[in-house]
């Protein structure tokens, strides 16, 4: 079984598809048994399973600890 990243609010992640926008940057808004996602380019907001997100995640591009 595959180890789940480290992720946690506000993380700037980049996800394996694009959005419809042509951006592949999200921020990460809420942390839970669903997660909450913010398009950076748009601002369009998705939800979906912590499941669902394990396996759509490509790569963490910034964390929350190097933004602030």
């Amino acid at each position: 079984m595959m180890a789940t990243p480290d992720y946690q609010l506000h993380d700037i992640v980049e996800m394996k598809k694009p959005h419809a926008c042509g951006a592949n940057s999200w921020e990460i808004m809420r942390v839970g048994a669903d997660i909450k996602i913010t398009c950076t380019a748009c601002q369009r907001t998705i939800m979906m399973t912590r499941f669902n997100f394990n396996k759509r995640i490509k790569r963490i591009l910034k964390a929350a600890s190097e933004i602030k």
